[in-house]
């Protein structure tokens, strides 16, 4: 295999990837409900305005031989929703430093002395 025909096949792999996101965003369900989605986005070409000639020209066929690759890309992007939606969640349940009241330099019941009464310690207490 030359290296053009990989270039080909990954280009393939690619629109292929972006049609199943495409369908997936639109509604999110595991495989089979997945395939009858992708099948009324291509009846109505909804993706990039390809129907189903156009998709096969891109390597996207919906035979019974292509549903195997079809469920694989299928659950390779439902792997990389779950690992980013993880991630996600690690961020947001990170403890996070809550405001609270501001420090005052006030001395409790004491005299007040030069450095207490500076206006650098006084508009700190306030």
């Amino acid at each position: 295999m030359d290296s053009r025909t990989r270039q080909e096949d990954r280009a393939a792999n690619d629109i292929a990837m972006d049609f199943v996101r495409f369908c997936r965003r639109r509604r999110r369900v595991g495989w089979p409900e997945l395939y009858d989605e992708m099948c009324l986005v291509a009846s109505r070409g909804l993706f990039r305005g390809w129907g189903f000639p156009e998709l096969a020209e891109h390597g996207i066929e919906f035979g019974l031989s292509e549903m195997p690759r079809l469920a694989g890309f299928a659950a390779q992007i439902a792997r990389e929703e779950a690992e980013r939606r993880s991630r996600l969640m690690v961020g947001v349940m990170a403890p996070a430093a809550l405001p609270g009241p501001r420090p005052t330099l006030v001395a409790a019941e004491e005299e007040p002395t030069e450095e207490a009464e500076s206006p650098q310690l006084l508009a700190l207490a306030t």
